[in-house]
């Protein structure tokens, strides 16, 4: 249910989570002409933004025996589930909706992505799309598990499953301080959901960009978008999980959103620049072989805490 007064932000929360994810793209742009030597500025800045009207006018590329309805699905299941996730993520006192099980609806959201991804590679009937495809679902088997016990973590350590409660619970101490492998282990499965950085395995460079391959013009535009969309709402999700929500001395509570949230997209952009991709049957071993065995004794934390009292 949406919360009385609260009807503003129906509107205003994707618009946030938009100026948030073209932070994180200009963010990006800014890092990549430092890298490549090129001036840094503004229009280092705006660039990766100057092929968006050409994109929006650009005609969409037709393939023999493709499932055009299948492909467009999935192509807009990816951004419109990265809004949809952000309905439940308080920012200050707001939020769109605050139902018992808000942490389940982030949850929901991030997997219907995996709907999305794959259709997105099917529906070309093209074999490199359809291997990026794959490797997506591959990839999920890693990071899905670990990424389900760090929200259970939290929402022990709250017992509750609203995310409203979870960041009213951090008052004095943020989870993220006493629950680091479960933080850890989000962050992770962050940059996986978008297929960014270490995670861009299915739009691998060595599949012609995977399932970015067949796609142009505006559905390219939206799956691209819908990655770093779904950047810029794990962030946000973040702050109420494990850094206490809009919780801070001496400015509003929105202002401490915004600004945590603003971190914790800063050091994703700069991690996904920092290590390389992974391959997906080599995250599966790492993350059950170690990463799922930790974040399963990090969920045990809390609830002894929980316990013990």
């Amino acid at each position: 249910m949406v919360e009385a007064g609260a009807w503003w932000t129906l509107l205003a929360a994707p618009g946030l989570l938009v100026v948030l994810a073209a932070l994180a793209v200009a963010g990006n742009a800014v890092l990549d002409a430092r890298d490549a030597g090129r001036p840094v500025g503004v229009a280092g800045a705006v660039r990766p933004f100057l092929g968006v009207p050409r994109a929006l006018v650009a005609q969409p590329r037709r393939l023999p025996a493709q499932d055009r309805l299948l492909w467009r699905t999935g192509v807009v299941t990816v951004p419109v589930a990265a809004v949809l996730s952000t309905l439940v993520v308080p920012f200050g006192g707001r939020v769109v909706a605050d139902p018992s099980v808000g942490v389940v609806w982030f949850n929901a959201m991030e997997v219907l992505t995996w709907a999305g991804l794959w259709l997105a590679g099917w529906g070309p009937n093209a074999a490199f799309s359809l291997i990026g495809g794959y490797r997506f679902l591959a990839q999920g088997l890693a990071y899905e598990l670990p990424l389900m016990f760090a929200l259970i973590s939290a929402a022990t350590g709250a017992e509750s499953l609203r995310v409203g409660d979870i960041a009213a619970a951090q008052d004095g101490l943020w989870y993220a301080v006493w629950m680091p492998v479960a933080f850890a282990a989000y962050l992770a499965g962050v940059l996986a959901f978008s297929f960014l950085g270490p995670f861009a395995y299915p739009a691998g460079r060595d599949l012609a960009g995977g399932v970015l391959g067949e796609v142009s013009g505006a559905d390219r535009l939206l799956l691209q978008a819908g990655r770093w969309l779904w950047l810029a709402s794990g962030a946000a999700m973040a702050v109420p999980l494990f850094l206490g929500g809009g919780a801070g001395p001496g400015l509003p509570s929105w202002t401490w959103s915004l600004v945590k949230t603003l971190l914790v997209l800063g050091l994703l952009v700069w991690v996904l620049r920092r290590l390389p991709v992974v391959r997906a049957d080599r995250y599966v071993e790492f993350a059950w072989v170690v990463l799922i065995p930790l974040t399963i004794a990090q969920a045990l934390v809390p609830a002894l805490v929980n316990l013990g009292r």
